[in-house]
């Protein structure tokens, strides 16, 4: 088998990381049933990592081609949150009145009107400042290239000297928790009800927080 190389972003990249962002940004499916609009969500997922800290971000290349990556943050304080993202796109692509994302949106404020509160959010805890992004082309899964990604993305905020990392992913996700608990990553608070979301089939979803510390060099 020819071997999956895990190396740094490059501009090139960018193209590549985007479409891999949704192709697989529901579960490692497309979230075409939800969001159709597909630079927007691009945009919301890739956009701060490729194009204002990429030197925080890696690649899995196979075959000639990139398969999967690591979108790393090594300060969250300064990055826009996702909601922040998010909105942001809702203006500037009318997503509230666009049909394929309409019923998401409008789902999303029901739930949040029924919640009498807001999310938590992004975690803002100077213990784990740095967080990540990771997603995988079917064909790589199960083969290392998601256990090299993290811990290329670990040894990079070792060398800096990063007290801690987290990251979020969904309860509902079969594969995902159990493969960051095998990476070190251990739950930090209780799930959380996600706005808007649903499973193809309407069922709820959860958001759950993970972390990690660093051990210093």
């Amino acid at each position: 088998m020819d071997e999956i190389k895990i190396r740094p972003y490059r501009s090139e990249d960018r193209p590549s990381v985007r479409e891999i962002c949704y192709l697989t940004g529901y579960m490692g499916d497309p979230p075409d049933f939800y969001w159709q609009h597909r630079d927007s969500f691009m945009e919301v997922w890739t956009a701060y990592y490729t194009d204002q800290e990429p030197e925080s971000t890696f690649v899995a290349e196979y075959r000639g081609r990139i398969v999967g990556y690591l979108l790393g943050c090594v300060d969250t304080a300064r990055a826009p949150s996702p909601s922040e993202m998010v909105q942001k796109q809702l203006w500037r692509h009318a997503l509230l009145f666009r049909p394929g994302t309409a019923g998401f949106f409008w789902r999303s404020i029901a739930d949040l009107i029924r919640q009498h509160r807001l999310p938590e959010g992004e975690l803002r805890d100077a213990r784990y400042p740095a967080h990540l992004h990771i997603n995988l082309m079917p064909e790589v899964r199960g083969r290392g290239a998601g256990a090299a990604l993290i811990r290329a993305w670990l040894n990079k905020l070792r060398s800096l000297g990063s007290p801690g990392c987290h990251l979020s992913t969904l309860l509902e996700n079969p594969n995902g928790v159990p493969f960051f608990e095998r990476m070190g990553f251990r739950k930090f608070r209780d799930p959380v009800l996600i706005p808007g979301m649903r499973t193809p089939s309407g069922e709820r979803i959860h958001e759950i927080t993970l972390i990690q510390e660093i051990e210093s060099l």
